[in-house]
């Protein structure tokens, strides 16, 4: 089996985005937390996940500072996982990736799962990248520019 390389140290955010996120068995924890799961057998119920390969996941997950332990909230001896800040901050690619999805991955009319807003039940609009001005970006309409290192 090949060793993984760690990105922790790429010059690009993507790259190291992904180091800490980008195997999708983490991905699928980190959507089933936004919906509500907390509980080991929860995520395991859900996903389908071999024992180890979760408690891996999320090991790692709490120690990238995505996911939080805390004391199961019914007061028995379980344990539950919670999102923390870095990871709420995770909800515009998890919503990105689900719109991606909705628009290339299923035949017109095929059922699938929507977001909605919980406050009326109306289907989420559709992400947009905007310009400091407010003007809508396409992908052709953005560049990356390599930031200069701080001296110091």
């Amino acid at each position: 089996m090949v060793k993984r390389i760690s990105l922790s140290e790429a010059d690009c955010p993507v790259a190291r985005a992904l180091d800490v996120i980008g195997d999708w068995w983490s991905l699928l924890i980190i959507r089933d937390a936004f919906e509500g799961v907390r509980r080991f057998s929860e995520f395991q119920t859900g996903l389908g996940i071999a024992k180890g390969m979760l408690s891996t996941r999320l090991r790692d997950l709490a120690e990238r500072g995505v996911l939080e332990t805390a004391p199961a909230s019914d007061g028995s001896a379980y344990k539950e996982y919670i999102l923390t800040e870095r990871g709420r901050g995770l909800f515009l690619a998890i919503v990105a990736l689900r719109q991606w999805g909705e628009d290339h991955l299923y035949r017109a009319g095929e059922r699938h799962s929507v977001l909605v807003d919980r406050a009326n039940g109306d289907l989420v609009a559709r992400l947009e990248l905007q310009a400091s001005d407010g003007r809508v970006l396409a992908w052709n309409e953005t560049q990356v520019r390599k930031a200069e290192a701080e001296s110091g």
